[in-house]
């Protein structure tokens, strides 16, 4: 299995269990996410309910909650929205940080690219939810979900550069 952490606080953020689809010359990768549920299960046990005392475990409170798997398998934690003065100085940060930290070849493809991605996500902007890794460090690479128009389940971008592949 392979793990995807942030190359700058080396959080997990995706593994290869979700498929990805690169766009923006190889620069962002789309992920879909799905809203699973979890927590409390009703079986069916096929018993009478009124013969074995149906009101029995009226008091329990067993609730399944709604979570989106990529969110819950990586604890990502949610941000507030950047507007987009905000979002531009955020990927100046994050640009000038990742620089370093990549091999020459992919520096080149990196400062090549990376305006184009940006320009690409700045207009769709008020529909991003942004989040961070578990550590919620301030120096972090944020991943944005956003909805598909007509969509149920959300669909996340992540900068590829700032991922870094690891085999469990």
């Amino acid at each position: 299995m392979l793990v995807y952490q942030d190359l700058l606080t080396g959080d997990e953020l995706l593994s290869d269990s979700f498929p990805y689809k690169e766009i923006q010359n190889g620069m962002l990768w789309e992920v879909e996410g799905k809203w699973v549920v979890q927590g409390a299960v009703d079986v069916d046990i096929g018993a009478n309910p009124s013969a074995e005392g149906a009101d029995a475990d009226e008091g329990v409170d067993d609730q399944a909650v709604k979570v989106v798997d990529i969110v819950d398998t990586f604890r990502l934690q949610e941000q507030p929205p950047f507007d987009k003065k905000q979002f531009v100085a955020l990927m100046k940060k994050v640009i000038k940080l990742l620089t370093p930290k990549l091999d020459a070849e992919k520096q080149e493809e990196f400062k090549k690219n990376i305006e184009g991605a940006i320009k690409y996500l700045l207009p769709k902007l008020s529909d991003f939810q942004f989040f961070v890794g578990e550590s919620m460090h301030d120096d972090c690479c944020p991943v944005l979900a956003y909805y598909r128009e007509g969509a149920t389940d959300p669909t996340f971008i992540y900068i590829a550069h700032a991922l870094k592949e690891v085999k469990c």
